[in-house]
């Protein structure tokens, strides 16, 4: 029998399951003794171990000498010295902001910290983001605005299990967070309901007790109607709306235009569901709102969780117990990875790079003058849409971006309007690219650099509830592959600037790391390793070696200087892309419960491509028989941007109106060629969520 003695954590989405597996990576089982999952993987999780010694792991670094050529591999030296050259030219030529760097929520925190010291010291540009700006910008954005910090989950994953009632707002989590459902379980086990808001007949939504089945993009006003009807039957908690928040009149004033027969028309959601839903919100002793990707990732994203946190405010949920509102965070360190400075108006412990008192923390911490420091940058999409010529696109005083070096994002996936993103990649003078595998963005790159796995590195990560977790190295990597934290540090010394890298190991990264987040909103300068250790993880803030950290937030006050949340008026506006009579059919897309947002590493996995080896794109009986469309067809959509193919799966579970496909996959199977670069003015998130497009061909050959 396989020993089973190494702790560590899932690679993969923020709950961050607890795994145990052998020194070989031969068994992977959930770990009873992480109270998050209990024990509890899904089916990505327990065959993580494959990406391990996978045939087709990169381990050496391959080198192009010029575009026109295939790779080579290189050694180290010759692959960084590459990369540092173009750096430096770069520099020299075009000035510092035509440098920039693109991370991601899977790096651990001691990555991100350092990747932000290495852009803002090491190239001095502005030009950083990373792919969590497709993620959580919004539900950020909305969270700052209304409570003053942002924390997707302001309490522990089990307050789930003790809700009378829980309302999921654009959330699969029964596929996209498997083992986050025993707690729902649990929940209904204790006579709780489940509120499930989603255009899909989800697998959340069959287990729910009432499914509100929105038009795609209408969350805004759905939470804007039921604060109408809250209001017109006297449901509010006035005492709360007194005592702990500010600005209820100006939202008051906003939502009586948002009356039952508005909101049933934008919505598609019938009056007596609606007051069914208020009706129940109101009741219920405890209740939770979460929001997921699917009211997040639109043009109003934010405004969309400001006005699920109106409704929450004006019930009196946040800081009552087993109630309040949260956002379920998607990548492994969706949380920690938008904390500490690899977003591109941050820096480290969630403070504002445009803050002058921020900035001169900073600086004094890193010892450097404050006015070297550079100012905030493009934003992920906008920093794409810069590279190299792109006239008209690039943001005042900032020029355009010569070369990128990308790591753990799969830009050409991930991205939207995909054949306008790989014209920009391709546009660039130079592109490096650090991951463990080839994929779509890196087959266009100068130099790629093949680094550790999840199971071969130390570090920390942030899980959803904002509980610091230690990654623990539970595997050997194989010969030639190098970390993320070793990278950084030869090419700071490339540049002249090894001396504020000389770290050796994780752990003295995260020492630093932990002081230079004292005294910011996101304080982790009371956690060590030995506490992570000791207390199964440690809640931030944590401001102090001999504070418990913080669970729950909200309790007494909230994070604005008077200690009050605040209401924001937000009205429902159109969608950056809207059906005519040319593209009449809306589009939307999410997430397999087999595959991982871009799919670099489940696409690698046998018993994950044997579950779902591509893409099925989700029609309404109806929409089928209109344009003759049968199970297992191959249909062509065509958006405003771009052409995908997909087969076909005939299913009610769609409304008539909508046509849903995964993003896992690239190619003429890549969803995002259809979605456009329609940007929320707050987070300059993406309009991930929503496209019109039109059936171009239906093939009628067997799969």
């Amino acid at each position: 029998m396989v020993e089973l003695a190494l702790r560590t954590h899932c690679p993969y989405c923020a709950y961050q399951c607890g795994i145990r597996m052998s020194d070989a990576a031969e068994a992977i089982l959930g770990d009873p003794h992480f109270p998050v999952n209990n024990g509890q993987l899904c089916i990505k999780g327990w065959s993580a171990g494959a990406l391990l010694r996978h045939p087709q792991r990169l381990t050496t670094p391959l080198v192009r000498d010029s575009r026109k050529d295939d790779f080579r591999p290189a050694d180290w030296d010759e692959a960084l010295d590459r990369i540092a050259d173009a750096m430096r030219r770069t520099r020299e030529q075009y000035g510092p902001d035509a440098n920039a760097m693109f991370g991601s929520g899977a790096l651990t925190n001691e990555k991100v910290y350092l990747l932000g010291k290495f852009a803002r010291l090491a190239l001095g540009t502005a030009n950083i983001d990373y792919n969590g700006r497709y993620c959580m910008s919004s539900a950020a954005g909305g969270n700052n605005r209304a409570f003053g910090v942002d924390r997707g989950m302001p309490f522990p994953v089990n307050d789930i299990g003790e809700a009378e009632l829980i309302v999921l707002i654009g959330s699969n989590c029964a596929d996209t967070l498997p083992p986050i459902m025993q707690w729902f379980q649990k929940q209904k086990a204790n006579g709780g309901r489940v509120i499930v808001i989603d255009p899909r007949r989800t697998s959340t939504a069959r287990s729910a007790d009432l499914h509100l089945q929105t038009t795609p993009g209408t969350d805004l006003a759905l939470a804007n109607g039921l604060l109408y009807l809250a209001i017109e039957l006297d449901l509010l908690n006035r005492e709360y709306i007194t005592t702990r928040t500010n600005g209820f009149d100006a939202v008051r004033a906003t939502v009586l235009n948002d009356h039952p027969a508005r909101t049933e028309r934008i919505t598609g959601v019938g009056e007596p569901l609606l007051r069914q839903a208020i009706k129940w919100m109101s009741a219920a002793k405890s209740c939770m709102f979460l929001t997921g990707r699917g009211a997040e990732q639109h043009s109003k994203g934010v405004d969309t969780v400001n006005a699920w946190t109106n409704l929450a405010l004006a019930l009196g949920l946040p800081g009552k117990p087993q109630s309040g509102y949260g956002t379920l965070t998607g990548q492994g360190n969706g949380q920690g990875g938008r904390e500490h400075g690899q977003k591109a108006d941050q820096l480290p412990g969630y403070r504002l790079i445009e803050n002058p008192d921020h900035r001169e923390a900073m600086a004094k911490f890193w010892g450097v003058p404050a006015e070297s420091l550079p100012r905030k940058g493009k934003s992920a999409y906008e920093l794409i849409d810069a590279l190299g010529e792109s006239p008209g696109t690039a943001v005042p005083g900032l020029s355009p971006i010569r070369t990128l070096f990308v790591m753990g994002s799969n830009l050409v996936v991930a991205s939207p309007d995909v054949n306008r993103t790989v014209a920009r990649l391709k546009a660039t003078d130079f592109l490096a690219v650090a991951d463990s595998f080839l994929n779509e963005t890196s087959q266009i790159a100068d130099v790629v650099l093949p680094v550790y796995q999840w199971a071969e590195e130390n570090g920390t990560m942030t899980n959803f509830e904002g509980r610091v977790i230690r990654r623990r190295q539970t595997a050997l990597a194989p010969t030639g592959v190098r970390g993320d934290l070793d990278i950084l540090r030869e090419l700071a010394d490339r540049l002249g600037c090894g001396d504020k890298f000389a770290f050796n190991s994780a752990r003295e990264v995260f020492d630093e790391f932990r002081r230079a987040t004292a005294g910011g909103t996101a304080d982790y300068s009371g956690i060590t390793y030995e506490k992570i250790e000791a207390n199964e993880g440690v809640f931030w803030p944590c401001p102090a070696e001999d504070h418990p950290g913080t669970p729950r937030l909200f309790a007494d006050r909230f994070f604005h200087p008077d200690g009050k949340a605040k209401f924001l008026p937000v009205e429902h506006r159109p969608a950056g892309d809207t059906p005519d009579a040319a593209f009449p059919y809306l589009f939307t897309t999410g997430r397999y419960k087999e595959h991982y947002n871009s799919g670099v590493q489940t696409r690698q996995v046998g018993e994950l491509t044997k579950a779902k080896p591509g893409p099925l794109l989700q029609v309404h009986p109806t929409l089928a028989r209109r344009h003759g469309i049968a199970g297992g067809n191959l249909v062509t959509l065509e958006s405003r941007r771009g052409r995908a193919e997909f087969r076909v799966d005939v299913t009610p579970d769609i409304r008539p109106d909508t046509l849903f496909a995964p993003f896992h996959w690239g190619g003429r199977e890549g969803a995002n060629l259809l979605i456009g670069g329609f940007l929320d003015p707050v987070s300059r998130m993406p309009e991930f969520k929503l496209a019109a497009v039109r059936v171009v061909s239906v093939s009628k050959s067997a799969p």
